[in-house]
């Protein structure tokens, strides 16, 4: 297998001295307050968790090196967040604007720049010039999205944020923000009032990125940070549309921590926490430094209270702008992200009060095992209990994607299994995950094989991902 790590395709270079700056003067648009609830709200998402939609030049050429070297999730972080809550789940509020009804573009794959561009600078700038700075680069994103409701077909607006990497019309997002849109509605909107349809390049739901493609010249781009130099305690400023209808709006905070394992609807990502402002509507959108570099995509917040009833506030967060490269590289050139381990079966967790009710261990549990992977290969079979992933316990499916994401295609692990009483040990050489539509296929197979069970739905239970309600930004 050819080593990924090795290979990086892009770095970094100065940015010009004087980046160009939009013009400030916004079209004036008709500001609706938020607050309204479609059948979107209720239906399209339904079955989710939760949705709430500079260094110097020299230092750079260090970093990026440093980033060829980093796997894409390999940091553990100690600081788990844990289950310490209850958390209210909020959804994404639709938002007003609606997408042009003949949004259609035919994509046209060009290739991706190998040098992204940098400010270099001592982070001295204001929010009001990092602002000015990338306005015209930052984007709203809305899709349409249909979905049926107890047999009824319902019809909603989703919005979200977005940026862009190229001149030539790449722009990066959230996978959340695309993943239910109907095809060919998807709508990018810029400060200028202008409007484009957009194609999607790909999506990559275990990082929660999507690459768009817009069919433009000549636009504003971001410059690009390196995130591996983040600190603790700098001052950042996310961009966005919170609520759809807040367009363009600018917060500010700090960089609160770092390398924050953060489970969202059971996907784990790592992430930085900022206690910048991010809500519904802002996912997709960038964070910045304070030379007007992006160093990550504000993806997710903690909303709610404690079981004390103390209400949580300022927790936010983004994924790592390096990260994000990596897996935008792969997008256009692969249409998938390469070398990512993947088990071959469909799970749900045990939670621990079922699992007490039959004398069962808690955990992730196997549903279905895919034909010819190499859990089937390993012998792994349905009802198995996954208690350990090479050497970590396993408690709950978050901890089983966290340990997955550690390792590679071609790396060999040993699982140990609970099977009819009697724990058991596996060997198994991790498969390479395939694209999102065949993980997809595999989903719904595994759905349909659940619900045709008869007469044991009682040994299993809807997947249950424990600890703080994090939401997605928009």
């Amino acid at each position: 297998m050819e080593n990924y790590d090795e290979k990086m395709n892009y770095s970094f270079e100065p940015a010009p001295e004087e980046p160009s700056r939009p013009p400030l003067e916004q079209a004036k648009e008709e500001i609706r307050h938020s607050g309204k609830h479609t059948g979107l709200k209720i239906a399209a998402l339904l079955a989710a968790v939760a949705i709430v939609a500079g260094v110097g030049g020299s230092a750079l050429t260090k970093a990026i090196d440093a980033i060829g070297q980093k796997n894409l999730a390999e940091q553990e972080s100690s600081a788990s967040v844990g289950a310490m809550a209850e958390q209210s789940v909020e959804q994404e509020q639709p938002a007003a604007q609606k997408p042009q009804a003949d949004a259609s573009y035919r994509l046209e794959r060009t290739p991706l720049p190998e040098t992204l561009k940098s400010n270099e600078g001592d982070k001295t700038l204001t929010p009001a010039q990092v602002y000015k700075m990338n306005i015209g680069a930052v984007c709203g994103i809305s899709t349409q999205v249909t979905a049926d409701l107890w047999g009824v077909e319902t019809t909603g607006i989703c919005t979200g944020s977005g940026f862009v990497l190229t001149e030539d019309g790449y722009i990066v997002t959230n996978h959340h923000v695309v993943a239910d849109a109907d095809e060919g509605t998807v709508v990018v909107q810029f400060y200028s009032g202008e409007e484009y349809p957009a194609a999607i390049v790909g999506t990559d739901s275990m990082n929660d990125i999507a690459l768009l493609k817009i069919e433009a010249e000549g636009l504003q781009t971001v410059t690009v940070g390196d995130s591996d130099e983040v600190e603790v305690g700098e001052t950042v400023e996310a961009i966005g549309n919170p609520l759809g209808d807040l367009t363009f709006t600018m917060t500010a905070g700090y960089i609160s921590a770092l390398d924050r394992e953060i489970d969202t609807d059971g996907t784990v990502i790592n992430m930085l926490q900022t206690d910048a402002a991010i809500n519904s509507g802002n996912s997709g959108g960038p964070l910045f430094d304070m030379n007007g570099n992006i160093i990550g995509v504000t993806t997710a917040k903690v909303s709610g209270t404690t079981e004390t009833g103390v209400t949580i506030e300022g927790l936010g967060f983004a994924i790592p702008i390096n990260d994000v490269l990596r897996v935008v590289y792969d997008l256009q050139q692969y249409g998938r992200v390469r070398g990512r381990a993947y088990l071959g079966v469909t799970l749900q967790n045990l939670d621990a009060e079922v699992a007490e009710i039959y004398g069962l261990p808690s955990g992730p549990q196997v549903v279905t095992v895919t034909e010819g992977s190499c859990s089937e290969k390993a012998g792994l079979q349905p009802h198995d209990i996954i208690l350990e992933f090479d050497g970590r316990e396993i408690n709950a499916y978050s901890d089983l994607v966290s340990a997955l994401s550690k390792h590679r295609a071609g790396d060999t692990v040993k699982l140990k299994l609970y099977r009819a009483g009697a724990e058991i040990e596996v060997t198994l050489t991790l498969d390479e995950r395939p694209g999102e539509e065949e993980i997809n296929e595999a989903e719904q197979q595994a759905q349909n094989e659940l619900e045709g069970q008869s007469g044991q739905e009682e040994e299993f239970t809807v997947p249950d991902f424990d600890g703080y309600g994090y939401d997605y930004g928009g």
